[in-house]
């Protein structure tokens, strides 16, 4: 690696403020604020709005979507195209459908 242009990397602990959760790993983001952690060392922290353990994917709180009841709805609301182009809004410019 060159010398003298890269950020330097260190350990850094990212706290989720939301679910009360932190870990401790390396990154070359940086803050002003410290924590003391688990090894009574002082690491830098940097809150952040979401990470795994508040995630609804990861927390299992996602919510399925229907796919079919999605395309439903979007044909209730602008309306179904036919096959010919009779309804198609590109019926009258140049060009083919893409």
């Amino acid at each position: 690696m060159k010398p003298g242009i890269h950020p330097p990397y260190g350990p850094v602990v990212f706290r989720d403020r939301a679910a009360g959760f932190a870990f401790l790993t390396r990154s070359t983001a940086t803050s002003e604020k410290t924590v003391e952690w688990e090894d009574g060392r002082t690491y830098p922290v940097i809150d952040v709005e979401i990470s795994s353990a508040s995630h609804p994917f990861y927390t299992g709180t996602a919510r399925v979507l229907d796919t079919a009841g999605r395309v439903e709805r979007f044909e209730r609301r602008y309306g179904r195209r036919d096959g010919n182009g009779g309804s198609d809004s590109n019926s009258g410019k140049r060009g083919g459908p893409r």
